[in-house]
């Protein structure tokens, strides 16, 4: 007999409650009975799409991932139009307010999970670098624009600016920085104070 409900789009389902799951206890509780028991299924329906529970961890990384390219577009976009810190900050906050600390710490804290997103991501911390090659695009049009310094590195700037935002919203038990604080980190950043 079938327990729990029916479930529509399984997958996207299932990485919302591995989602929650995460961002309420924490990676070392993300395990697949879990995940399963926060989306209201059997526990078999997420074998049955997932090789194993690594192999949909992974996915869920990929998928989070995926949905920077959307923020990214929007940030280029923005190129050209209202102050440089302010279009970052929002940026960089939108990214940090996500899923994306929880992530981090995620793949992280497991190998195997790791090992498979080499296989795609050879170098760099998954969404952290992804975050980085979405930013860079956006900096390199404002450096054309000459609203940042001409000779301004952005494939050093991009990462700085990923790696000094991060530190202020990696406490995920803490209380998220305000926007004056990623604000004044990331004119600091950008003006190579």
């Amino acid at each position: 007999m079938p327990t729990g409900v029916a479930l529509r789009d399984v997958r996207e389902q299932l990485f919302d409650a591995a989602e929650r799951v995460l961002l309420r206890d924490g990676p070392s509780s993300l395990t697949s009975r879990a995940v399963t028991s926060e989306a209201g299924c059997a526990k078999g329906v997420l074998h049955r799409h997932f090789t194993d529970f690594d192999a949909f961890l992974a996915e869920l990384v990929l998928d989070r991932i995926a949905r920077i390219d959307g923020q990214a577009a929007a940030l280029r976009e923005s190129a050209g139009t209202g102050f440089v810190a302010d279009n970052l900050t929002r940026a960089l906050t939108t990214l940090f307010e996500s899923v994306a600390v929880a992530i981090v710490s995620l793949v992280t804290s497991r190998d195997e999970l790791r090992a498979r997103l080499r296989e795609a991501r050879p170098t760099g911390v998954p969404i952290l670098t992804d975050a980085a090659l979405a930013l860079a695009p956006y900096l390199t049009a404002e450096r054309r624009l000459g609203r940042i310094a001409a000779d301004a590195d952005v494939d050093t700037l991009a990462p700085t600016l990923i790696g000094a935002v991060h530190m202020l919203f990696a406490d995920r038990q803490g209380i998220p920085p305000e926007t004056a604080d990623v604000h004044k980190v990331v004119t600091a950043v950008i003006a190579g104070r």
